[in-house]
Formats: C-alpha cells, sequence, structure tokens
C-alpha cells in the first residue's frame, strides 16, 4: 500500500476510536489523527535502504519496522518522542495506543498486498502476503477519504469514521471473494489441460479490484493470463494515444477470452538452459532467488566480451506499460565471476554491490 493511504488509514481509524466527548485536559481529536497517522506511516521509513542499492531495498523494505515482533519497541519510541511534541507526557498510555494502532493498520494494510511483508522479523525473515488488494487500489483509498471528508463536515460525531472503517474491511472482504473466483477459474484452466501437479495462484492488478493476473506454476514453468472477472467484451485497444490509465485496464479479458502467455525460469531455448541455470544458482543472485515469487528468464546476451543472463519477477509484469520494475541479472566474462546489474529499461544495465 503506498505510503499516503496508509497515513489516511492511521487518521480515520483515530477517528474513528475517539470518545464521542473529550475532557479539556484531554489531547484533541487532530492531535490523536495525527498522531496515528504518523504512526501508520512510520514503518515505510525503510525506505532510505533505497539509497544505498536495489539489493538492500529488495533486503530490507517491508522488513523490521514492519514487524509485529518489533511493534512494541516502535510504538514506545513514537509515544516518547510524541509526548515532547506534544508537551503532554501524562498521556502517554493514550499516545502508546495510537502509535500502535497506526502500526497494526500499516502492517494490516501491506499484508492484504502481494509484496510480502516481514512480519516475524527478526526471528523470520519468511515474507507474508494475503493478496486480495493491489498495492496501490484508488477505491481502497477513496474510502478512507470519503470518511474522513464526511467527518470534516460531522464534526462532533464519529460516526463517518466508522462507517467508513467498516466499509473498507467489508471492501477487502469482497476482494478475498474475487480472488476465490479468480484461483477457481485457473483450476479450471488446469483440469481442462490435465496439468498434474501444477499450482494456482493469483495475483491483484491495477485499475480495478476485477482485475486479476492467474498464474499457473509447474516446476518452473508458467502459464499466467490478466482476466476481468465480470467483462463480457474484450476492451478496445486505446493505442499509444490512449490515456495511461485506460492502457492498463485494457489487457484485462474476459474469462471466455483469456489469453495465457508462457514463460519459464530456465527460457523456451535447450541452448540457453545451461547459462540461465548456473547465473540463476550464482550468489550474487541469491537476494532475488529469496524475493521473487515468479522468477523467469528475460533473455541471455552472449557477446565476444561478455555474457549476461537477465531475471524477472512475473508478479510485476505489467501489460499495457513499458515500466516493469524488480529485472535483475549477472553479466561476466567468459569463464569470469559474476556481477549483480539491474535492468532499466530493455538495455541500461546498472550496476550495484
Amino acid at each position: 500500500m503506498d505510503t499516503l493511504t496508509h497515513a489516511l488509514s492511521g487518521a480515520l481509524l483515530a477517528r474513528a476510536f475517539a470518545p464521542s466527548r473529550t475532557r479539556p485536559e484531554d489531547p484533541p481529536i487532530w492531535q490523536r489523527m495525527t498522531l496515528c497517522a504518523l504512526a501508520a506511516a512510520f514503518p515505510d521509513s525503510d525506505i532510505v535502504v533505497s539509497f544505498f542499492s536495489p539489493f538492500h531495498y529488495l533486503l530490507h523494505h517491508r522488513g523490521a519496522t514492519h514487524s509485529l515482533l518489533l511493534l512494541p519497541l516502535w510504538a514506545m519510541l513514537l509515544t516518547g518522542i510524541t509526548a515532547q511534541c506534544f508537551r503532554r507526557p501524562q498521556h502517554w498510555r493514550l499516545y502508546a495506543g495510537l502509535s500502535a494502532l497506526g502500526l497494526a493498520a500499516h502492517i494490516l494494510g501491506d499484508l492484504i498486498t502481494s509484496y510480502g511483508t516481514v512480519i516475524l522479523a527478526p526471528f523470520s525473515y519468511e515474507r507474508f502476503a494475503w493478496g486480495t488488494t493491489f498495492i496501490i487500489d484508488l477505491w481502497f483509498t477513496g474510502i478512507i477519504l470519503a470518511g474522513l471528508l464526511a467527518g470534516c463536515y460531522w464534526r462532533a460525531s464519529r460516526r463517518p469514521a466508522v462507517i467508513a472503517s467498516l466499509m473498507l474491511f467489508s471492501y477487502v472482504g469482497l476482494q478475498a471473494v474475487w480472488r476465490a473466483q479468480a484461483i477457481d477459474f485457473g483450476e479450471r484452466y488446469v483440469s481442462e489441460m490435465a496439468m498434474h501437479g501444477a499450482k494456482v495462484t493469483v495475483q491483484p492488478a491495477p485499475m480495478s479490484p476485477l482485475n486479476w493476473m492467474v498464474m499457473v506454476e509447474n516446476n518452473g514453468d508458467y502459464r499466467y493470463a490478466y482476466v476481468n472477472l465480470r467483462r463480457k467484451e474484450i476492451a478496445t485497444d486505446p493505442g499509444p494515444e490512449g490515456g495511461f490509465l485506460a492502457r492498463l485496464d485494457a489487457p484485462y479479458n474476459p474469462l471466455s477470452a483469456a489469453i495465457w502467455n508462457r514463460s519459464s525460469l530456465l527460457g523456451a531455448s535447450y541452448e540457453d538452459a545451461p547459462l540461465a541455470r548456473e547465473a540463476w544458482m550464482s550468489p550474487e543472485i541469491a537476494f532475488f532467488r529469496w524475493f521473487a515469487q515468479y522468477p523467469a528468464l528475460i533473455k541471455v546476451e552472449i557477446g565476444n566480451a561478455t555474457e549476461c543472463v537477465w531475471f524477472q519477477d512475473l508478479r510485476f509484469a505489467r501489460p499495457g506499460t513499458s515500466f516493469n520494475p524488480f529485472r535483475f541479472g549477472v553479466c561476466r566474462v567468459p569463464g569470469g565471476a559474476w556481477s549483480r546489474f539491474r535492468l532499466r529499461g530493455e538495455s541500461e544495465l546498472v550496476r550495484f554491490d
């Protein structure tokens, strides 16, 4: 989930949990909402690791600051800072509760996406993801904004915030139902193709909660389709002159017209497979083996002076856009040691350590 939506969700929950009446000596509502919003944004402070390298970003983003086990530590840190800034140390218990509420809202907001969140750090670095919601969901953010704006009109009542919070949980619950429907579509395809032992997973997609990427994995080979669960006709191709949002939405076809793409960890060519396997198992790409859920070969480049092997995580391969993040590979002089690179665009190599 984007940081702004996290912060807004914290403000909404603080208003929903605020008492209907406060005493003059109690912290005002705006102060509670501000604290909870800042706490809900705080876990994304780990974005600073991206200044070091993409390697550190993949390893540490959504790590320690997103841990449920470390939540009390972060809550007390924020409480201490807040009590001093607001000059109300006697209300530290309230500040601690609001900080914990905001942090928990952030962690929950990230869990429902498919990126993966390390909620058990520092004892385990397994990534958990429920995969019901795309990382930027305009409907999700819109419900929060509607609740906050309604609260500005009915200032004396917390009812708008409570209603919006309930709508938010109901919306995610509905997305879970749609996720199950997308999985069912993939399982029917597996049955029709007699792909025994294949694993079906799905990923939420942009623009609509009805847009899904359906993935069928079988021993490192992938078949995947971009579908819309309710669309009856294939969307008109907006072309290069069409709007960005239209280009993002158009590739998601009706279930009856699903187009199954194919990809593989080692590629379709037998000639590429040995070098791709060697590159994939090299220590230099170990961080990507840990991170990628659907690792697939992009290409193998063999020249007179260098040979490069490039991989991507198909989770982040979005139709309708040329922007494909998290594409990494290794290059070397033939017979030499591998070095890590990031592929920017289609041809620009960025080395990092």
